[in-house]
């Protein structure tokens, strides 16, 4: 059965899923991938969900406010013998139900181009293809975008 937690970035599971999370950005990003780390950071994040199959961490993301009436989507992850199944879908909802609940309008987001699959969730998701925001402006490798949650 599939549960969330909302949580921290304190939360043992969440630090044990983001470590999975950087070895496959590592990959993907290679020889950028100090470049996009510098902005990854976990400690702060105060707006945590982790995904759970029968007790089992199976994925996780977080928000954390990006502007006064945004939040930015971060940290999405789900492990690969977990993915096809909607967890990520239900995930990026938590998140977005979240920060509507706190008051904020709208959801931001930056992935890159060689994750393909977070690019098809977003837009399967609603979110629209943005002007590549903050840190992000120029970086050719990045793909941002944004969805209203109230």
């Amino acid at each position: 059965m599939l549960t969330f937690i909302k949580t921290d970035s304190t939360n043992k599971d969440f630090i044990y899923l983001v470590k999975f999370l950087d070895a496959d950005l590592a990959i993907r990003d290679g020889n950028e991938h100090a470049f996009y780390q510098q902005f990854n950071k976990i400690d702060m994040l105060k707006h945590v969900v982790v995904a759970y199959i029968d007790g089992q961490p199976v994925g996780c993301g977080a928000i954390k406010e990006f502007e006064p009436a945004s939040m930015e989507v971060k940290r999405m992850y789900v492990s690969p013998g977990y993915r096809g199944k909607g967890i990520a879908t239900q995930l990026l909802l938590a998140l977005e139900n979240w920060a509507a609940g706190l008051g904020y309008a709208k959801c931001v987001l930056e992935t890159g181009i060689r994750q393909p699959e977070a690019i098809s969730l977003y837009l399967k998701n609603g979110y629209s293809i943005t002007p590549n925001y903050g840190q992000y402006i120029g970086v050719e490798n990045s793909v941002c975008f944004e969805k209203l949650v109230q």
